[in-house]
């Protein structure tokens, strides 16, 4: 599968099979995490894989809107050192196991960790160390039922050039004169 149809296909899914994930799939997928981009290259991630059904039963009454972790194969708990950039670096090692997954057919859900309540709760039942927090848990398994990526708003309506254009915080009539007026030489976009 290409990076682009990986990012199209992926969707949240909250319905799983009772079968298994390979050991093999789930290391690849922490793999995946692994290399994501990190700030000052710190990487502060630790991966928790679980599989264990009494721990992920667990899991799923700690969490409020995961209740389906109860029937999920596994999870992939990410956990960062409490350093600067701790979400943006757990973020993006999360979005890199996810497009992993839809790469290898497997269904995933991201489940907030980061400023929930019940995160001590997760920390201290995965004997998680202080000076760690928690970013996200990753329901994986095989979809129990086929699903498909919701909706989106259009790319015009999100993409913007030079400014965001839905409203002008420049309230000064000269600046906003020579902002309205059309470009006589409009910069090419390669």
């Amino acid at each position: 599968m290409q990076t682009f149809d990986a990012i199209e296909k992926r969707h949240s899914t909250r319905e799983y099979k009772n079968k298994a994930v390979p050991k093999e799939m789930l290391e690849a997928l922490v793999d995946a995490g692994r290399r994501a981009p990190s700030a000052r290259a710190v990487e502060p991630w630790e991966f928790i894989v679980v599989t264990e059904r009494k721990t992920l039963d667990a899991l799923a009454v700690f969490i409020n809107t995961g209740a389906f972790l109860a029937q999920a194969p596994a999870c992939i708990v990410v956990v960062c050192e409490d350093v600067k950039y701790y979400l943006e670096d757990g973020s993006a090692a999360t979005e890199n196991i996810l497009l992993a997954a839809t790469d290898l057919g497997l269904a995933t859900c991201w489940i907030a960790g980061d400023k929930k309540d019940y995160a001590p709760d997760v920390l201290r039942l995965l004997d998680i160390p202080t000076g760690y927090k928690l970013v996200s848990l990753v329901a994986v398994g095989w979809a129990g039922k086929r699903g498909h990526q919701h909706k989106k708003r259009a790319l015009k309506e999100v993409l913007h050039w030079n400014r965001f254009v839905k409203r002008s915080i420049i309230k000064d009539p000269r600046i906003t004169r020579i902002l309205e007026k059309d470009d006589r030489n409009p910069p090419t976009v390669a």
